[in-house]
């Protein structure tokens, strides 16, 4: 056989492979719609927040759940890594403040200190500097049980919240997600309460010859000057501390009381994220308000929504992502093409049209005033936080659906969420021409010297990823090139393209996934494949490819000393992301988009989904990481999809946004 019919053998295999594979993929994903239309998936991050729930309900001396206790130790142990501690990813490295509370959890549960997995593991965070060496947030909890001063931990007054706008720290000036979880804690570090802790559990023998650890700070590009600043304020504030007015106290922590009321968001909880939802309940308490109070009750029924208890081990999730998974279905869905794959996605936009968010002016509008709102959560609810990511997704899907099965009378009628979308989203467009996730303008980047944003996560500035995802959405409802906001938004993209080709990936992990968004963006903007832009992207695309035919990249592409990529196992998502960029750049008769085409094939599982053990969703870089586990069932169903589309068409021009 000759190297053209062998070339044809392998191209016919690969297409007989693509429909078996597609409508298996297809059909697994369509059994997992849900009775109104809608998907939601396990949303999956570290051991933190599992052994916060176990502590959490220790705190309020609840009534015990030994099952439910038994099934989350079963998890925690399961996770534990090599390393003997527990790590932010599956098989990342140690992490001293997860380790430290899914010791605390397990010991709180039973298990015998002396037992062989929490004894190696307490030598380990022993060795790692122990509590004093862990971040702000576990410190506090050990605070909390007593298992620390609270001179140890960064001081925050409540009085925060009375500030004017203009100071140079205000809750305004930071996220949303950050603004949810300090609100809460603020009273928690006033009232400083103690647990119950019924069963009088500590965990002082980690104290015990640890090592001299600094706890250090995961903040890019923090400043000598206004970290020494930040931390003579804290000294200041720690010694005024008993003075402060108690009529002003009192009125502060009133103030945070109706901050945290006007977002309690039912059962869905405050800022729908597990810490803020958990330490709303803890305020409450604190308080005195009583658990069958409707405010309380609601915000700790929102905590145990996010469970996921299944046969033998349980966890608990740090949110949902029902609009999130169901708009990026419906694309993979309109991608295939046929009747029932399309009708699945209008019965999902369906479900997403009464979720917009029309009539609640958000955190967002400080800095938006005027803008009518007009977006999408994440969450099933979320009003007071829609996000330009979801929003711009979901506008997209809509408007595909009209676009081309327009024929089809149940196309759900959209045009007015469209437009409001759309509008909601050129609003929150920031100076710099780019988009963040949830606020405009959110750059003071001095906040994050603060000693309580050692998390590295305060802000929400604009990111390439989101930004994209925006020029996307813009460019596939036909506003041209030339617009200024589109010009503006192509130059922060252009500037914001490292040397090597890439960009960076907020939300997702992390240089393909940004790569992947920006070539979207572009070529629906109209660059051509030339552009030098596209082209050194797809280069990096080619040159990052694995042996195996796959992509891969790991969360330590985050760390700080970042300096190129480095390789790691191929993943599906990654994989789908770096062929669906390609095709976007016109490369989809490249020898790299066959080969990841003919690996997404080969892996396919025998339920029609993908295994995808690592994670490849972003939370906060360095800290907190998500294991979507939609990802690796959607994408690689999306990218086979295109590839068979464009491959067996005329045109191999992706038509859409993303």
């Amino acid at each position: 056989m000759n190297s053209i019919d062998a070339t044809a053998s392998s191209d016919l295999k690969l297409d007989l492979r693509l429909d078996a594979r597609i409508e298996r993929a297809a059909d697994a994903l369509l059994s997992r719609q849900n009775a109104d239309g809608h998907w939601v998936f396990e949303l999956e991050a570290d051991a933190t927040i599992p052994a916060e729930y176990i502590l959490l309900r220790q705190f309020l001396g609840e009534a015990d759940d030994l099952e439910l206790e038994r099934k989350i130790g079963v998890y925690l142990r399961r996770i534990q890594g090599e390393h003997h501690g527990w790590p932010l990813v599956y098989g990342g490295p140690f992490d001293v403040s997860a380790s430290i509370k899914a010791y605390y959890a397990l010991k709180m549960i039973g298990d015998d200190p002396d037992a062989p997995h929490m004894a190696a593991a307490r030598s380990a965070i022993r060795a790692h500097g122990g509590p004093n060496a862990a971040n702000v947030f576990t410190r506090i909890q050990l605070a909390l049980f007593g298992q620390m001063d609270w001179a140890r931990i960064p001081t925050m007054p409540v009085e925060l919240i009375l500030l004017p706008g203009w100071f140079p720290i205000h809750l305004n000036k930071m996220s949303y997600w950050a603004r949810t979880v300090i609100v809460p804690l603020l009273v928690l570090q006033t009232r400083k309460p103690v647990a119950r802790n019924s069963r009088g559990v500590g965990i002082g023998e980690l104290y015990e010859d640890a090592a001299e650890v600094k706890a250090g700070s995961k903040a890019a590009d923090t400043k000598r000057l206004w970290t020494w600043g930040f931390g003579a304020l804290d000294v200041v504030l720690k010694a005024v501390e008993p003075f402060w007015p108690k009529k002003l106290r009192a009125r502060a922590i009133a103030a945070c009381r109706a901050f945290v009321v006007e977002r309690l968001n039912g059962q869905d909880g405050l800022g729908a994220i597990y810490p803020a939802m958990a330490n709303s309940v803890m305020m409450f308490d604190a308080l005195g308000v009583p658990a069958d109070h409707p405010d309380r009750a609601i915000a700790r029924e929102s905590v145990e929504r996010l469970l996921v208890v299944k046969d033998e081990e349980a966890y608990c999730q740090p949110c949902v992502s029902p609009v999130w998974d169901t708009a990026l279905i419906a694309h993979a869905l309109l991608e295939l093409g046929d009747t029932q794959a399309v009708t699945a996605a209008e019965r999902g936009l369906e479900w997403l049209k009464p979720l917009q968010v029309l009539d609640v002016e958000g955190d967002w509008a400080e800095r938006r005033p005027g803008v009518r709102p007009g977006g999408w959560a994440f969450q099933y609810a979320n009003p007071h936080y829609p996000d330009l990511d979801d929003t711009a997704v979901v506008v997209m899907a809509m408007d595909r659906a009209q676009k081309e099965h327009a024929h089809a009378a149940s196309v759900p009628v959209s045009d007015e969420a469209i437009a409001r979308g759309r509008e909601w989203v050129e609003g929150l467009q920031s100076q710099d021409g780019g988009w963040g996730a949830f606020d405009a303008d959110n750059t003071y980047h001095y906040l994050n010297n603060i000693p309580f944003a050692d998390h590295g996560a305060l802000l929400d500035p604009p990111t390439d990823d989101v930004t994209a995802r925006c020029v996307s959405m813009l460019a596939q409802l036909g506003v041209p090139r030339s617009d200024p906001r589109m010009v503006e938004a192509l130059r922060f993209l252009e500037r914001s393209q490292l040397a090597d080709g890439s960009w960076f990936g907020r939300w997702g992990v992390n240089y393909i996934y940004g790569t992947w968004s920006v070539l979207c963006a572009l070529n629906a903007a109209g660059l051509a494949a030339e552009d030098p832009m596209v082209r050194r992207a797809v280069d990096w695309l080619v040159a990052i490819q694995n042996p195996d035919g796959g992509w891969g990249e790991g969360c330590d592409s985050y760390d700080l000393d970042y300096s190129g990529h480095r390789p790691s196992a191929s993943a599906a998502s990654q994989t789908a992301w770096a062929t669906m960029g390609l095709m976007a750049a016109g490369q989809v008769d490249h020898p790299a988009v066959t080969r990841g085409i003919a690996w997404l094939t080969r892996t396919e599982d025998g339920d029609g989904f993908w295994p995808e053990p690592g994670y490849t969703g972003g939370g906060f870089p360095r800290v907190f990481y998500l294991r979507y586990h939609g990802y690796s069932k959607y994408f690689p169903l999306w990218a086979l999809a295109r590839y068979r589309r464009l491959t067996r068409t005329n045109s191999r021009q992706v038509g859409v946004g993303m």
